[in-house]
């Protein structure tokens, strides 16, 4: 990763694209800041490498010490899996795994029915930086983790003396300064726009299921209460002041409309069903072309 005398820092991590642009030259020492949180973060969480922390509770229970991510990670959680009614849960990796989206990316659903992710509340428990379970089970925070990661990566820019930036991983956006235009894209059409966000500082998510398909029917979006992928909605976005939040409410957005989002939130959502049909909450900050 280098970023000499760059304004913008382009590279892959946590299996995405992430492109910073910056107000000034990004220093190779805030560079090296961003990649190294980006690795400490990936090394405890991601449920694709053997040495993480959530692939060691996969295998046996007990406690890790996941570091100080853990308690606002699973705070975030907790209030979006009461929203959802259970949908959102932390612990769906095993149904995802299932449905063939595993540590190994085989892309082959295991025969049989769904299987629901447990009740979180009955495996798992956080006590400050430590994650206990009580059964062997795959955490899988991609609910929210990019959006978190984002607003790290955001701090380590603040921090460095950066007042205006964007910091974009593949849709999640954080952005600070100047009001920027983002435009919505149409899920059916890469090509194609439904919309456009006027983005203060702040965070815009977005989140669809053809981004990570691989079989009929087979997405990553998956109803923890059925272990199923959901069917009805096809792309959602959120706005908030923090992308951890947004990225969490563009999930939530899959199972409950924007008005019951937001009313828990402060945050603004839109959402594409697969009719075509668009709900949006009123104070959606964009335009929605006819």
């Amino acid at each position: 990763m280098r970023a000499e005398q760059s304004t913008r820092l382009v590279f892959d991590a946590i299996g995405t694209s992430w492109q910073i642009d910056c107000d000034e030259p990004i220093e190779a020492d805030t560079a090296s800041r961003v990649e190294d949180r980006i690795e400490r973060f990936d090394a405890i969480w991601s449920r694709f490498r053997a040495d993480s922390a959530v692939s060691e509770l996969a295998l046996s229970a007990g406690s890790r010490d996941f570091g100080p991510d853990a308690q606002p990670l699973f705070e975030l959680f907790e209030r979006l899996t009461a929203v959802t009614d259970g949908a959102v849960t932390p612990v769906i990796g095993d149904a995802l795994s299932r449905l063939g989206y595993d540590a190994t990316y085989s892309f082959v659903a295991a025969s049989g029915p769904s299987v629901p992710a447990p009740n979180v509340k009955n495996v798992l428990r956080v006590t400050g930086s430590v994650v206990d379970v009580t059964t062997p089970i795959t955490i899988d925070i991609g609910a929210v983790g990019k959006g978190y990661l984002v607003d790290r990566v955001a701090d380590i820019l603040a921090e460095a003396g950066h007042g205006t930036f964007t910091v974009d991983a593949s849709g999640d956006i954080a952005h600070r300064g100047q009001p920027i235009r983002v435009a919505l894209e149409h899920p059916y059409d890469p090509a194609l726009a439904i919309g456009v966000v006027t983005l203060a500082s702040g965070a815009l998510c977005a989140s669809a299921t053809n981004r990570r398909m691989w079989g009929n029917g087979l997405h990553h979006v998956i109803d923890g209460r059925t272990g199923s992928p959901v069917d009805t909605v096809v792309a959602t976005w959120a706005t908030a002041s923090d992308a951890a939040t947004a990225d969490g409410l563009a999930t939530a957005l899959f199972f409950e409309p924007p008005g019951a989002i937001v009313s828990s939130f402060d945050a603004e959502g839109l959402r594409m069903l697969t009719s075509g049909r668009i709900e949006r909450s009123p104070g959606f900050p964009g335009e929605v072309f006819s």
